[in-house]
């Protein structure tokens, strides 16, 4: 079946206009995703650019070659760009623009000009340039979890091998300086390919928004206004996951006298306290721990397959971490916090070591605050003699 070019190209033209108008919809809807504007404006200017190839022959080369394939180009350099302000990076809009103009400029050498394989070359090499920088711009943010950056890295990727295979093909299959340039099969296929390419970025692009709003409001959700940390929730969720893998150690604070700091400097000094804990316990740590907030000044960690001796020394550590805030507006400002700690044992769930957990915690309260204590029937022999050498401040056991 032969495709007749030009209106393949309108064809391009029209799904390429609607797909820039979706984008800009969807824009105005959340206008805090400044990429969807950016995409918008692009396939504008690529609808544009299709009409007046569509055109060739009834309007001057000059507009139908030179003009349309300099806004084609900057329309692939403007995807890139909007890729780029979709991982939260600066857009760089001037070298977007920087391949049409190029473009131009090389128009106005007559030699070049009257080069189709020249020209084939390098509208191609910008174009394909665009594409790879815009897949490996989306393969860069992969820490991200969203579903669909995969498919967005493949799909351009994919545009940029078909742009950049033209190149080796416009040496060895030149076109015949006397053949109309429609009667060209590389047209055809560019203007299906180019149809396909508009749809198919147009879900794959507006997935990614999607998924990242949503995985936005799942943090939001999971995430402690105040602190920055999990929430309970979030907690109470990770921490079953951790423990239906294995072993655990769980870490209950609550930081000392914290009502009397909310009585005498106020609340909003009771959350920068809240928030200075977190920032002092973060950094002690392990990397595969769930920290989250229970609520007002009580928090947990989950220490998975971490034994109390371990568990004990990264409390000590919070401990006088802790002790060390010394915010400098209120030099008589101490702040201090008790620590429980209790080990998974034969049965029980999260809810049966928190309440352990919590009866330690009740102990180094009991025993003076600012005290660390590990639930006594996790505690053997061997581990009290090498809790007592490591010279910190512990105490085992709960009030009888």
């Amino acid at each position: 079946m032969r495709l007749d070019v030009p209106t393949l190209f309108l064809m391009t033209a029209a799904v390429t206009f609607l797909v820039g108008v979706l984008f800009l919809l969807s824009w105005n809807q959340s206008q805090k995703e400044s990429a969807l504007k950016i995409w918008g404006i692009a396939h504008l200017l690529g609808s544009c650019a299709s009409c007046l190839l569509a055109l060739r022959g009834q309007i001057p080369d000059a507009v139908s070659i030179g003009f349309a394939n300099a806004l084609m180009i900057g329309a692939y350099g403007l995807i890139w760009s909007g890729v780029r302000a979709f991982e939260r990076r600066r857009p760089l809009v001037g070298w977007a623009v920087a391949g049409g103009l190029l473009w131009g400029a090389a128009c106005l050498v007559p030699d070049f000009y009257a080069s189709l394989p020249a020209r084939v070359i390098l509208a191609s090499a910008i174009a394909g340039l665009y594409c790879a920088l815009g897949a490996r711009a989306v393969w860069q943010g992969r820490s991200e979890p969203l579903v669909s950056r995969y498919p967005a890295v493949f799909l351009l990727a994919a545009y940029a091998g078909i742009y950049w295979v033209r190149i080796p093909l416009a040496f060895t299959l030149p076109t015949p300086p006397l053949r109309p340039t429609f009667e060209s099969p590389w047209f055809a296929a560019l203007c299906f390919t180019g149809t396909l390419f508009s749809v198919a970025i147009a879900f794959v692009f507006m997935a990614l928004t999607k998924e990242r709003a949503e995985h936005e409001q799942r943090l939001a959700a999971e995430t402690d206004a105040l602190t920055g940390i999990a929430n309970r929730r979030a907690f109470v969720d990770r921490a079953g996951h951790r423990l239906a893998a294995g072993p655990a150690t769980l870490l209950l604070f609550d930081l000392d006298h914290f009502k009397a700091i909310n009585d005498d400097y106020g609340h909003s000094i009771g959350d920068a306290v809240l928030a200075a804990f977190c920032h002092a316990t973060l950094p002690m740590l392990p990397r595969r721990a769930v920290f989250g907030r229970l609520g007002g000044e009580e928090f947990a960690c989950l220490l998975p397959e971490a034994c109390t001796v371990a568990a004990a020394r990264i409390a000590e550590a919070v401990r006088g971490a802790v002790g060390r805030i010394a915010p400098p507006d209120y030099p008589d400002l101490r702040i201090s916090v008790s620590v429980g700690i209790a080990a998974t044992g034969q049965g029980g769930g999260l809810d049966d070591l928190l309440r352990r957990a919590d009866t330690a915690l009740y102990g180094a309260k009991h025993a003076g605050r600012d005290q660390v204590m590990v639930e006594r029937a996790a505690v053997d022999l061997a581990a009290q003699r090498v809790l007592r050498r490591s010279g910190s401040r512990f105490a085992t056991g709960a009030p009888g």
